[in-house]
């Protein structure tokens, strides 16, 4: 798919458009009763400057999967540290759109507040699309944490060194493993993402929703550099 044509080009755009969504983020709020929860991915093909994003649909009570999409799409901006989003987020809303079933809430394999802007992708996200987003890290990134206890459930806050700010959580999913961590993306409060964290975590460290967006976002990137890359990319300009 194209890349918007009012999407920002240069980093000073990047910041200024942090700038002025930031404040439309919104950080308290529960998923509810909606059983549907979405998560999403992106894969990428440097060599050719594709991007693959992936959304897959599950029901939250039996962590089925219900729907799935790809996208396909060229990258939409340099690698900046901080600036993620804007290389992934066309792809990533071309994905959610050709979903059939409209999620209740969406994960995102990185960060919301927890974001030196406090605009990561989760929140940026939510905030273009309105959905409630949450942001499920491997890593800190730049903020600072006591390891939590060892078992599932012992959570830690996720604090900004510079300011003692709390962004975010980090929280053990599985015991004796690594924690992940956890913010807030949009239209959710902290406790409630950490909440849904733990509940899309039956069995491995990583929610299910990540795993299969991840899984889908692979595969769909190995099919189409099996099938030629630059015939698919003549597509999608």
């Amino acid at each position: 798919m194209p890349i918007p044509a009012d999407w920002p080009t240069t980093e000073a755009e990047a910041l200024a458009e942090q700038e002025r969504l930031r404040p439309l983020v919104e950080p308290t709020g529960a998923i509810g009763d909606d059983r549907l929860i979405a998560g999403v991915d992106v894969a990428y093909d440097d060599e050719r400057d594709l991007v693959v994003a992936a959304a897959v649909v599950l029901d939250r009570a039996t962590l089925a999967v219900v729907d799935e999409a790809t996208a396909t799409g060229r990258i939409a901006f340099p690698y900046i540290p901080g600036l993620l989003a804007f290389r992934e987020i066309p792809a990533v809303l071309d994905a959610l759109d050709a979903l059939t079933h409209r999620p209740g809430a969406v994960v995102c394999d990185g960060y919301g507040l927890a974001h030196p802007r406090r605009l990561g992708l989760a929140s940026h996200l939510g905030v273009l699309t309105g959905l409630r987003t949450l942001g499920v890290a491997k890593t800190p990134f730049t903020f600072d944490h006591r390891p939590p206890g060892p078992d599932r459930g012992d959570r830690t806050p996720l604090t900004d060194p510079a300011t003692g700010e709390e962004v975010g959580s980090a929280v053990r999913t599985r015991a004796g493993v690594k924690p992940v961590f956890v913010s807030v993306g949009h239209r959710i409060g902290l406790a409630e993402a950490v909440e849904a964290t733990l509940a899309l975590t039956p069995h491995y460290r990583l929610p299910e929703t990540t795993r299969h967006a991840d899984s889908l976002c692979r595969r769909a990137l190995a099919a189409l550099t099996a099938t030629g890359a630059t015939a698919v990319a003549s597509d999608v300009n």
